[in-house]
């Protein structure tokens, strides 16, 4: 899949939600050296954009109507160095990570994105997920 023009986001999202999406694509493109891709969303989103590199999937924003997501997926190890920092994420964050269902391949949390109060939490859980791979 090509890549989506900004217009199709801010339709479909919405201006505000797609200027979050951007600036966490920047910085998150600042920390990792990674692959980006568009995709199709599936059966419950319009378009997927991951990070992903050897195979491996850093995180993924999701887009349908009116909505932006963010998903991570945490293993076994990851969760448990999530639970070392709780005391440094928002309760929002916590209510969404405590919230999400864990299956056999790690614990799936989607972050629904309305402004920019997860960024913080967003960056630090992503550290769990991968060390940063830029110099």
């Amino acid at each position: 899949m090509e890549n989506i023009k900004r217009e199709e986001l801010e339709r479909l999202v919405g201006v505000d939600k797609v200027n979050i999406f951007y600036d966490m694509v920047d910085a998150i493109t600042l920390l990792y050296d990674m692959a980006q891709t568009w995709n199709n969303g599936g059966k419950k989103w319009v378009y997927e954009y991951k990070f992903k590199k050897g195979g491996k999937t850093l995180c993924a924003f999701y887009f349908k109507e009116n909505v932006l997501g963010f998903m991570i997926i945490f293993g076994k190890d990851e969760r448990a160095k999530v639970e070392e920092i709780r005391k440094e994420l928002s309760p929002d964050a916590l209510e969404t990570y405590d919230n999400a269902q864990t299956f056999h391949d790690g614990k799936w949390v989607m972050f629904e994105i309305t402004d920019d109060s997860l960024l913080e939490d967003l960056k630090k859980l992503l550290l769990i997920k991968r060390k940063p791979n830029r110099k």
